[in-house]
């Protein structure tokens, strides 16, 4: 079983961005990310899927999209779509056509910062996703860099604070959705959850102040989402691209945010009678199982159920024998500049 690291939900001059393609495949070099999923809005670039190589790194970019009704105010339900090889944003009107279409043309897709606040100082607008009465979306971004930094902004003297010192913004997913994510899955849905940079790099000004609110290469060494895959990377495209929505699509992921510390190498498994499983992973029940955790370095690990905490300990490793069914995932967390952060939030591991 391989690791890759994918940045995800990316702007870039084709939409809000400020950098190219080029501009991201140097920066995910620089970073060691593995797989950049660039979301433009309304606007699925064509003939820009490249592996980028640096002696012996390499980076696969892929140009997927975020779509939302553009003629909507405000423009709420945005949604991140993968692995589809034609525009679709034509049926962003109808958000459930809209899935529907995206899952019969094999792709996949994840409703973008479920909650998103208004920020009043800088004309951002709430856009925050409403119709929760679609299904068929594979899962939700539970943890948007930019959305959760809208939270933690409180007037124009704290955005500059954090446009100087961005290490400063990350805590952790907002708990608005992470009790959305819980709601989900305890009603017995398979939903995944990834973690978002919603990367833009965008040049901003304040009186003589000049700042990129934030570059690409920050980004990449904050909130990623990590794949489990049956190989590396190979540098054949349609295998590689298949390899990669096949793991996001069954949850075989988790997500870190680098800056505590690396989050490479966490790991969260089952193991049963019947052999072994991992995160996303369903298990039906025939006796006692043994969930097993394993930080890349010590932290405080939570074991969560059903959206409660039932075991809590600082190390780096967790087991926990279980006979009772429920909704199992890892939460691990580090102090950093001060405050205790979110480090690692774990994809469930379903026990029925």
């Amino acid at each position: 079983m391989f690791e890759l690291v994918i940045n995800l939900h990316i702007h870039t001059i084709y939409s809000d961005g400020s950098g190219t393609f080029a501009d991201l495949g140097k920066a995910a070099i620089n970073t060691g990310v593995d797989v950049l999923l660039v979301t433009d809005h309304n606007i699925l670039v064509q003939g820009v899927n490249k592996y980028y190589r640096d002696r012996k790194k390499m980076a696969l970019l892929l140009a997927c999209e975020e779509i939302h009704d553009q003629a909507r105010d405000p423009q709420k339900n945005h949604l991140l779509v993968f692995n589809t090889d034609r525009e679709m944003s034509s049926l962003a009107s109808n958000p459930q056509d809209l899935i529907n279409s995206i899952r019969e043309a094999g792709g996949i897709c994840f409703i973008a910062h479920p909650v998103d606040p208004a920020l009043p100082s800088f004309g951002e607008t709430d856009i925050s996703w409403e119709d929760w009465n679609v299904s068929g979306y594979t899962g939700i971004e539970l943890w948007n860099g930019f959305s959760e930094l809208k939270s933690r902004v409180k007037g124009k003297l704290g955005a500059i604070g954090y446009a100087y010192f961005p290490e400063f913004i990350p805590h952790s997913p907002l708990p608005e959705t992470i009790k959305i994510w819980d709601d989900l899955t305890i009603q017995g849905r398979r939903v995944v959850a990834v973690g978002g940079s919603d990367a833009h790099a965008q040049h901003k000004t304040l009186g003589p102040l000049r700042r990129v609110i934030f570059p690409y290469e920050y980004h990449f060494s904050t909130i990623n989402t990590h794949i489990f895959t049956p190989s590396a990377l190979c540098g054949d495209m349609v295998r590689d691209r298949k390899m990669i929505f096949d793991a996001l699509a069954e949850g075989h992921c988790f997500i870190g945010n680098d800056l505590p510390a690396p989050t490479r190498d966490f790991r969260f498994s089952v193991q049963s009678k019947n052999g072994m499983g991992i995160m996303g992973d369903e298990i039906t029940l025939d006796g006692a199982v043994t969930l097993q955790t394993r930080l890349p370095s010590t932290g405080e690990i939570h074991l969560v159920r059903n959206g409660a905490t039932i075991k809590k300990l600082k190390g780096d490793t967790l087991v926990f024998t279980t006979a009772d069914p429920g909704v199992y995932r890892i939460e691990a967390y580090r102090w950093y500049l001060g405050k205790r952060r979110g480090w690692i939030f774990s994809n469930p591991i379903y026990l029925r």
